[in-house]
Parts: C-alpha cells; structure tokens; sequence
C-alpha cells in the first residue's frame, strides 16, 4: 500500500487544516520544498500536494512552490486544487507534475473530465471530499447534492485512473479514516482508491492494508506525520507495499477482521 505524505499549500506555507476549514489552519513550515525533501528521504515514493488558495478561488495561486517541489524531488507527485481546465492540467504536467487531480469540475463538468481522462490517459485522478456522503465542491465550501459513489461510478465510466476520498469530517481531527465509507465505495467501483483523513496511527494503516485486497491501494497522510504520531519510516516498514512480514510486533490482528 502506498503511504503518501500530504503537502498542503496555503498563501505558499505548508499548513493543515480542520475538517477543511480555513479559519482553522495550523502552519507547518514556511519551506514547503523543505519538506517535500524531509518526506522524500525518509523513503515517500509519492507526494500529495494541494492548492488550498486554488481550492478556494479556482487559479493555480500556488505554481510556484509546486514547481519549486517538481524541480526538488524525483519521486512522482499527484496535485489537485483549483485545477478546473485544460490548460491548468497541461500547465502542471508540463512542470513535472505527473498525476493530476480533479474534484469540483468532476460535479461541475463532467464532459470535460471524460476529454482529459482521453487525453491524458492514468494521470487523471478525482478527488471525491465527502461530507455526510455528498460530495463538497470549491475548496469544500460547497456541499452538491451528488452522493460520493455515485460520483464514483460516473468518474470510473469516464476513465479516471483512480479516487481519492476524503472524509471531510474526519481531515485533520486524527480520529481515524472513515472504513465503513471505504468499504462501501470498495464495493460499488473496479479502479484504484486513495484514502484519506483521519489517519492518527499505524494502527489505522494496518486497518486500512485490510481493504488493500478490496481496492484501496493507497492512504494519503497528513497532520499525523507532522505533529509525529506517525513516522513515516514506521508507517512504510509496517504497510508500504503491503510487506507484512515487516509490521511491528504486538499487534493485535483481530481489530482487522
């Protein structure tokens, strides 16, 4: 299973915020590449990086931290935040990024998706942010009334390569990923899902390697790998790509069944 630091961007910092709210972010560092290179060294095959300022206005306010970040590592990176065109996508793979990631215009413009996922083949990824199950747009300040696996169904049709799903509730709180959602989104779609909020433990990896069989190959991490109740060394040696033999002694399987 991958395990994937997340890099939120906001007026340029690295921050985290509160089940998606604004007024309530928490600033990390003020070297987002700094960063990038800290997760890449202690062996992230993948960064996740988000526009927060895009999210919310709809423009890429944060290219250049993200270039900054592209130019920086060499491992693949996945971007989404305020990507809602032809020309961002291009703009972003042109500069390295090689997963792009897409959520209002997922609800918004459905056909223009299906155009992208055509010619941008497995590099197109949907975001999918849930709140009670319904899917929130414009940096999370709009709730559809699109429910999440609906949604799901549509993109995997058009030929996304994969979901991200948030639990928008649960982002930033550390009071672990939201496993009935997954499992009932694992039943309802064939591609590849990303799971993400919550995540406070390796305890919460281990539960989530669970669904590796079910779909869910990938597990974006946050605010617990920066206030360090996850290592992501730790994190990798018990779940990266699914290597049970190298999970921590006196766990305890049967919370996973």
């Amino acid at each position: 299973m991958d395990v994937i630091p997340a890099i939120d961007l906001l007026e340029g910092r690295c921050v985290r915020l509160y089940q998606g709210d604004y007024q309530q972010s928490q600033v990390f560092s003020d070297n987002p590449v700094e960063v990038a290179k800290q997760w890449v060294e202690q062996g992230a095959t993948r960064l996740h990086i988000v526009d927060l300022d895009g999210a919310k206005t709809g423009t890429l306010v944060n290219l250049p931290a993200i270039e900054a970040i592209a130019q920086a590592v060499s491992v693949s990176i996945q971007v989404g935040g305020g990507v809602r065109d032809r020309d961002r996508v291009e703009q972003l793979l042109n500069i390295g990024v090689q997963r792009i990631i897409l959520g209002t215009i997922a609800v918004e413009q459905p056909q223009l998706v299906q155009q992208l996922c055509q010619e941008f083949p497995q590099q197109i990824v949907i975001g999918i942010d849930a709140r009670n199950g319904m899917v929130a747009t414009r940096g999370w300040q709009e709730t559809s009334e699109v429910l999440a696996t609906q949604l799901a169904v549509q993109m995997q049709e058009l030929g996304a390569a994969a979901i991200i799903y948030t639990d928008i509730h649960r982002d930033g709180t550390l009071s672990g990923p939201n496993m009935e959602a997954l499992r009932s989104l694992a039943a309802t779609i064939s591609i590849p899902i990303i799971a993400s909020g919550g995540v406070s433990s390796v305890t919460d990896l281990l539960s989530l390697l669970a669904l590796e069989s079910q779909g869910v190959t990938g597990v974006i991490v946050g605010r617990a790998l920066y206030t360090g109740d996850v290592s992501l060394r730790e994190a990798l040696r018990a779940v990266g790509q699914g290597r049970i033999q190298d999970i921590p002694p006196n766990i305890d399987f049967s919370a996973f069944a």
